[in-house]
């Protein structure tokens, strides 16, 4: 598979999302311990079904999957989307597929190199996310990247038999101060 080095990190790069990482994404998007933290376990995941999503959601946003510098291996994606040209702002999406990689700080990373671009280049000023009340490890990526609480949802995600709150958070430009992106050029 060919990437493309867009946002190159410390220990990823973010290369633009292709249509070969289709069979990636649904063998993913069909395992139980990836999907109950997105809340789409209850769907059924096909490799058109995939095609279709990936095509619609591409025509809104910036789609990116997330790569290890050191064996260029694709372990999960992170994206912009619902951007609001006129309010300046986005929706934060991201999961990393590979359970390898889980609890290892690529994520925070992933997070952070596509918020100094949503930020510093496509001029946002603010960027939110969704996630389940019981996702307690994104929760705390998302805190560590600088991200706060600014409501919930309650009982709103049914997954496994139960509802869970929906907690809402967002950041401002104004917040994220450090550079993450190691090859700009000024």
């Amino acid at each position: 598979m060919k990437y493309f080095k867009k946002l190159v990190g410390d220990r990823i790069y973010l290369s633009p999302r292709n249509s070969e990482d289709i069979e990636q994404f649904t063998e993913w998007l069909n395992d139980f311990g990836i999907t109950d933290y997105l809340g789409r376990s209850g769907a059924i995941v096909t490799l058109d079904g995939e095609k279709q999503y990936l095509e619609a959601s591409s025509k809104d946003g910036v789609h990116f999957v997330i790569v290890t510098l050191n064996n260029n291996e694709m372990i999960g994606t992170v994206s912009l989307e619902r951007i609001d040209n006129i309010d300046k702002r986005a929706t934060l999406g991201i999961f990393i597929g590979n359970k390898e990689y889980w609890n290892d700080g690529y994520g925070t990373e992933a997070i952070r190199l596509i918020l100094d671009y949503g930020f510093n280049y496509m001029n946002l000023h603010s960027i939110k996310l969704n996630l389940m009340s019981f996702n307690e490890r994104a929760l705390k990526c998302y805190k560590k990247c600088g991200f706060k609480e600014i409501g919930r949802l309650r009982e709103s995600r049914f997954v496994n038999g139960k509802y869970y709150d929906s907690i809402c958070m967002d950041i401002l430009s104004s917040e994220f101060t450090e550079s993450y992106i190691r090859n700009k050029n000024i």
